[in-house]
């Protein structure tokens, strides 16, 4: 039987337009894995005590250099992973912007990292290194799924914090700070971001 109660065709319309544009909001979105966050946390972990160990402590920016590049291999392969699962291309839409937005902030902290070391300011790359890699997170928080967007962005904001309580620390904490961050910030919010994804596969 047709219901007698007569529907707006302007509500309608404007339901129709919210649900196409949540579907291009969706569909426009860059899905960080879990698993990601996690491999980089173990890394820095690992990074953070050995550099605490008094034989390695004197090359602690080696240590933490090639922890770096251990972690971006991780993410950079288990985000690749993710994405051929679903059948996405890797470098194409989001992915290609998520990119952009973080390159220009890690390629600077990149160069700071070799004018800092050159002018026998090393003490000062430890917040550097934290500030800079927030903000590129924050600024890529936009193309993230609206799903953990929230995540991602206060993930951004605590590694901003730790990187301005680094330069306020003396060194004998910037192992310490830089741990929290690459280590444990990591690895928190990639077990929680798992932990999201189980619940929307879940209900899928």
């Amino acid at each position: 039987m047709r219901s007698n109660t007569p529907v707006a065709i302007d509500s309608h319309a404007l339901g129709t337009l919210n649900y196409i544009r949540a579907s291009i909001d969706a569909a426009g979105a860059f899905a960080v894995p879990g698993t990601a966050g996690i491999a980089m946390g173990a890394v820095g972990l690992v990074a953070a005590g050995l550099a605490s160990v008094p034989a390695f402590a004197p090359h602690w920016l080696v240590l933490w250099l090639l922890a770096g590049i251990l972690a971006a291999g991780l993410g950079i392969a288990l985000i690749a992973r993710h994405r051929s699962g679903k059948g996405l291309p890797l470098y194409r839409g989001p992915a290609r912007r998520f990119v952009l937005c973080l390159g220009p902030a890690l390629l600077a902290g990149a160069v700071l990292t070799g004018v800092l070391e050159r002018s026998g300011n090393p003490q000062l790359i430890p917040g550097t290194w934290l500030l800079l890699y927030g903000s590129a997170v924050l600024s890529a928080t936009l193309l993230t799924a609206p799903t953990m967007m929230r995540l991602i962005g206060t993930m951004g904001a605590l590694f901003v914090l730790l990187g301005t309580a680094a330069y306020l620390l003396p060194p004998a904490w910037h192992n310490l700070v830089l741990g929290s961050g690459f280590g444990v910030l990591h690895l928190g919010f990639g077990l929680l971001i798992r932990r999201l994804d189980g619940r929307s596969a879940a209900r899928t």
